[in-house]
């Protein structure tokens, strides 16, 4: 018998228990799609053929430089750089930070609302960091930017999700930029995330992962969750 139950929100009413790992189909959606493309560039593209995957779905900076007449794909990859990974390492570890942080997101956006969100959130990413690197050659791959976006959000609602719930996992409004500063769980969240990107960033130093970390990415795609939620949860499900 589902028990009556009072929410942080405020919101009292029936709670069916829910499973653990009940993600909307958008997030399956994308982790499917990330370990697919994965899974073809590392055991059916040639080295050449994923040379040219690189160069086409990749972010690259440099490529906006001027030096370069710009191809179709310069202006897709801004996008298409998220679901290409280095490693199976850097794939398994957004995948797993994609369901925690991305399943409430999605389950108070709705699955239209969210995939803006990841696109708008992954485009400031590589923003900032063409910002700060504006003549990289280096291509830039990995959702991390969006899901950084998606950690910027949790934080504007204090991390504050029920499993408990059949509403959305985040109930309620968001924190007031003034608000999320007085709550400690939120400072010490920042404080050891951008400490951990700094470290990852400078140090070049991530478990698994060889390739320097766009610590700068991070930051960029968080900045926009932080900031930009107001505006996708103002506009909810309407998309």
């Amino acid at each position: 018998m589902n028990q009556e139950t009072e929410h942080p929100s405020g919101f009292t009413g029936n709670a069916p228990r829910e499973p653990v790992f009940n993600m909307p189909g958008i997030i399956v959606l994308l982790i499917a799609t990330c370990t697919a493309v994965f899974l073809v560039q590392t055991y059916v593209l040639t080295d050449r053929q994923y040379f040219e995957l690189l160069v086409r779905g990749a972010f690259i900076p440099i490529r906006y430089s001027g030096r370069y007449a710009l191809e179709v794909y310069a202006f897709t990859s801004p996008v298409t750089y998220a679901f290409l990974h280095g490693s199976f390492a850097h794939l398994a570890v957004n995948m797993i930070w994609l369901a925690a942080f991305g399943t409430p997101l999605a389950n108070r956006l709705g699955n239209p609302s969210f995939l803006l969100f990841w696109i708008v959130t992954g485009f400031a990413a590589v923003g900032l960091h063409y910002v700060l690197h504006p003549l990289d050659q280096a291509p830039l791959v990995g959702a991390s930017g969006a899901i950084s976006g998606m950690m910027g959000a949790a934080a504007r609602f204090g991390f504050r999700a029920s499993r408990a719930t059949g509403r959305s996992s985040f109930d309620g409004p968001l924190l007031p930029i003034a608000d999320v500063f007085r709550s400690r769980t939120v400072v010490t969240f920042l404080a050891v995330w951008m400490v951990m990107n700094l470290a990852t960033g400078l140090i070049g130093f991530a478990p698994g992962v060889d390739d320097r970390i766009a610590w700068e990415a991070h930051i960029g795609g968080f900045a926009a969750g932080f900031f930009g939620i107001g505006f996708f949860v103002g506009a909810g499900r309407r998309f």
